[in-house]
């Protein structure tokens, strides 16, 4: 198991400590956060990123704020819990997960029905817990059930990072390569560097290397060229929302790697929790795609790389249209086309597991 851990619920201290990812490569630092502002801080400047992570990460900053109440009284320990879960709602938009987990955190704690502000403390680091919990055994089982369609000699492409550090271990799409090693499987990644904020180049290929997983990482622009000359068996990205008829919003480049993947008959895979497909959401049109500031592409490290003064259009998300994805593979199986069939069909039964 790797030596780091992407979050962590600091019991002594009612705080939670996250492995900053934007010192990745250069050095492994923790944060401890003790304040739902800091906290919602960590997502929004992408110390903690990736939806399951963010999700599990806001989950913890109910718990924090919970503990920051100074008064004895369970109602004022209720409002800053209620304060904090809208300053979380409004760190980051594109990622269901973030909702996903908040709603979850009130739910699971409501059905305790806690009295007291011990017992409703309890209950929301308790819920924090279960929900960190299930990231794991979801993330392994999405990488099993990815197996089933990965070669004994695999190459992939995989885009952005989606791997421990997205999530709270293993990772959905990265999990689906470990688990193919761990396995036995002969493989191998080209690691998409992932402009404008190198996800891959910094992140996914540091897990690769931790893991002991045979890699390159390429330029974005490059995947026509290693799809047409390097035998590529399939792609397999992340996501961060999922749409009913089957559309994906996830990191900028995804939709020129689906694209490009169907140009060379590359199966083009989407590996995504239950908790990312939204039933509020027939299509990828109306995902709130979230916007972020035009230093991440006018600068690298705080070096200039554009003329000063250069205007930016910096979308953070692109939506794959359902049409380019060769499946969707879920800790319950891989779904197929037709998705606005099968997606439907996946939610219910999952709703009707949970009742």
């Amino acid at each position: 198991m790797p030596a780091y851990k992407s979050i962590e619920w600091l019991e002594d201290q009612k705080a939670l400590r996250l492995l900053d990812q934007t010192k990745i490569p250069a050095e492994l630092k923790y944060v401890t956060l003790s304040r739902v502002e800091d906290i919602a801080a960590a997502i929004t400047d992408m110390v903690v990123r990736g939806a399951p992570a963010i999700g599990v990460t806001a989950a913890y900053g109910l718990a924090v704020a919970a503990w920051r109440e100074e008064s004895d009284l369970l109602s004022a320990a209720m409002t800053r819990v209620a304060d904090a879960d809208a300053i979380l709602r409004a760190s980051r938009p594109t990622a269901v997960n973030l909702f996903w987990a908040l709603d979850q955190m009130h739910h699971r704690v409501a059905r305790q029905q806690p009295t007291s502000l011990v017992a409703y403390r309890a209950a929301l680091v308790d819920a924090a817990h279960a929900l960190a919990r299930e990231d794991v055994e979801i993330n392994k089982a999405i990488g099993h059930a990815g197996l089933d369609i990965v070669p004994q000699e695999a190459t992939f492409i995989h885009h952005c990072n989606t791997g421990g550090i997205a999530t709270v271990d293993y990772g959905t799409a990265l999990g689906i390569i470990r688990i193919a090693h761990e396995a036995g499987r002969k493989v191998h990644v080209y690691v998409d560097e992932t402009r404008p904020r190198l996800q891959g180049g910094r992140l996914t290929s540091w897990e690769l290397q931790q893991l002991g997983i045979s890699h390159q990482i390429i330029v974005d622009g490059a995947s026509g060229f290693v799809m047409k000359n390097k035998s590529v068996d399939m792609c397999v990205v992340g996501c961060d929302r999922v749409a009913m008829n089957g559309d994906v919003a996830n990191k900028i480049g995804t939709y020129n790697l689906a694209l490009v993947a169907q140009a060379h008959g590359v199966p083009f895979y989407v590996a995504a929790p239950i908790s990312t497909i939204d039933p509020e959401m027939p299509s990828g049109d109306r995902i709130e795609i979230e916007e972020r500031p035009a230093s991440e592409i006018t600068e690298i490290d705080g070096v200039k790389v554009a003329p000063e003064g250069a205007e930016v259009f910096n979308p953070a998300f692109d939506v794959t249209p359902a049409h380019l994805i060769s499946g969707i593979i879920t800790e319950k199986g891989i779904i197929y086309p037709p998705f606005e069939e099968t997606l439907k069909t996946l939610f219910l039964s999952n709703e009707q597991d949970h009742e």
